[in-house]
């Protein structure tokens, strides 16, 4: 049994919802697997000095000293990087076919843009970090953004996107 169009879109989350579910999922997750892996697993650095680098980018080298006001703005400046991405993803999935049609691919796909636009571009022109030149380095930042960012994003867009309007 069909559902007529209006019960169907009356059914969907409004724009604004959809970005704040999946940029919330994208930066929790992001965050999560960066602590778990940088903190945990490879002990490079404490969570609070992780999100001290983060807010660096605004701060400069003055944040490593603001303890944890410095770390929260990190977290802030990460959520709002987070949502960007799903901004950008939202607008535009109504104007490409192929993120409708192949949702996991193209969150692979837009995992592996996020890692390029921060770490080829925002990251460098900040000054937090250098572009990185060692591959399980890059392999596993990209793998990272492509299942923590990219596929939640893609997959929550694809499910809740609107339409071309």
């Amino acid at each position: 049994m069909s559902t007529p169009i209006a019960q169907q879109s009356a059914r969907r989350p409004s724009a604004l919802k959809t970005i704040l579910v999946a940029g919330f999922v994208a930066g929790v997750l992001d965050i999560s697997a960066a602590i778990i892996v940088y903190s945990y697993i490879m002990n490079r650095v404490t969570p609070v000095r992780l999100l001290q680098g983060i807010a660096s980018g605004a701060f400069g080298k003055s944040a490593f000293e603001g303890g944890t006001s410095m770390a929260l703005a990190g977290l802030g400046f990460h959520f709002l990087i987070a949502f960007s991405f799903t901004i950008f993803y939202y607008l535009i999935f109504p104007y490409i076919p192929f993120l409708k049609k192949q949702k996991i691919i193209s969150g692979f796909l837009y995992g592996i843009f996020a890692w390029c636009v921060m770490n080829l571009i925002v990251l460098p022109l900040l000054h937090i970090a250098k572009i990185p030149t060692k591959w399980d380095g890059i392999l596993r930042g990209a793998v990272i953004l492509m299942f923590c960012i990219g596929l939640p994003i893609a997959l929550i867009i694809g499910r809740y996107g609107r339409s071309k309007s």
